[in-house]
């Protein structure tokens, strides 16, 4: 007998339904998201996610603002994603120009995306960890997090976000210690992995929490158009990385973990089988770095080398025209996803040819999680809400465009 099937037996008993509002201020839902909760005594009758305390009107705001300056307002989207967010982006307008990323640039890409894959991982184990009373976890997870954060902000002056993605590659390249610097924390994460997995996978509080709590399995998951780890556990081996490989994942060796129990544990498990992964990834890709150019040589999307400007004319009137009025794309629109922590990120595009893009739409991972909580969380008692929403891992910021 699961534990919804055990909760719905108790249905009806107290005769009385009280109504509940989980949020938009509670720390355990991740975000400013509000949950009208309907409850018989301790369990769920139903549930009702409102949306909307976070908007800030991005996809809008995109419309005014040339191509380089979008970077900075998509990568506040999925804020723990934000490489995520630039490449989606990037890629997007680099196929409608039809320009070329160098082989060095699209190494980096990859290394930052795996690093940042990681550290938005630790930081989901950390919170749910503590949302269920394991402070230790929480350290452990923060701890870690921060040596990428560390590497990011070595390269770029930025933590959370390098912002360093550019139309055609990358606006600068690695500082010198950040392959060793890189080296280093891959030599050191896998005892704290282990230390984790030691503290969490059977742990009896933890299972006894997560297991046969929150089921969506895969129909479910179709029908709401789930993707990342919450359709993998599953049992959905779909992985933007495999299925359309951009950066040239398709020539890396890495497996795309699933499970079949599809509930809030096998969720973490596959947020844990991905961390060694996306650690593999960096290792393959750290090996093949090469010395090269980080940004194409397409003069319409890439500004002149700054050794160029004292002493040609040219390449500061070329600077001056793409800084003041940006790029051109040509006339059409396609649709571009990648794979961040948390699913497909897409990004549908639109241009009419200005400098600005005409019409900018993300498909959120986050979005379609926070909408199945209505139909998953009843049948469930109140603590499993917490439990329920932490395994979906939503971002708000993703949600409210």
């Amino acid at each position: 007998m699961s534990k919804k099937t055990k909760y719905l037996e108790q249905f009806g008993k107290t005769g009385d339904v009280m109504e509940l509002n989980l949020g938009p201020q509670h720390p355990s839902t991740h975000g400013v998201l509000r949950i009208k909760l309907h409850l018989d005594g301790e369990m769920i009758v139903s549930a009702e996610p409102v949306i909307g305390y976070l908007h800030t009107g991005v996809e809008k705001e995109c419309e005014t603002r040339t191509y380089p300056q979008v970077f900075t307002l998509v990568d506040r989207l999925d804020y723990l994603s934000g490489p995520a967010e630039e490449q989606m982006f990037a890629s997007a307008v680099e196929r409608l120009m039809s320009v070329d990323v160098p082989e060095r640039a699209q190494t980096i890409r990859l290394i930052l995306l795996e690093l940042s894959r990681i550290g938005s991982h630790l930081l989901w184990l950390g919170t749910s960890a503590l949302e269920l009373n394991m402070s230790s976890v929480f350290m452990y997870c923060f701890t870690e997090r921060e040596k990428i954060l560390d590497l990011f902000e070595q390269m770029s002056g930025a933590r959370m976000f390098p912002s360093c993605w550019r139309v055609g590659g990358l606006g600068y390249d690695l500082n010198p210690e950040f392959e060793e610097n890189t080296k280093k924390f891959l030599r050191d994460f896998p005892a704290t992995w282990k230390d984790l997995n030691n503290l969490l996978t059977n742990n009896y509080v933890w299972c006894e929490r997560l297991q046969e709590v929150g089921v969506i399995d895969k129909e479910l998951c179709k029908q709401y158009m789930c993707t990342g780890p919450v359709i993998r556990a599953a049992g959905v081996p779909y992985d933007i990385r495999k299925i359309y490989p951009y950066l040239g994942y398709e020539t890396y060796q890495f497996d795309v973990p699933t499970r079949t129990e599809a509930d809030s544990y096998a969720r973490y498990m596959i947020r844990m089988e991905e961390m060694l992964q996306s650690a593999s990834l960096v290792e393959q890709a750290l090996k093949r770095l090469k010395p090269g150019p980080v940004i194409t040589d397409n003069r319409k999307v890439a500004l002149p080398p700054r050794s160029e400007l004292p002493r040609s004319m040219e390449a500061v009137i070329h600077q001056f025209k793409l800084v003041s009025e940006g790029i051109h794309p040509p006339v059409g629109e396609l649709y571009q996803c990648v794979e961040s922590a948390r699913g497909e990120l897409g990004c549908y595009l639109e241009s009419d040819g200005s400098n600005k893009p005409y019409r900018l739409r993300v498909r959120s991972p986050s979005f379609p999680h926070v909408e199945i909580l209505k139909k998953i969380v009843p049948g469930y008692i109140l603590s499993d809400v917490v439990v329920i929403i932490a395994s979906v891992d939503p971002i708000l910021g993703d949600v409210d465009r």
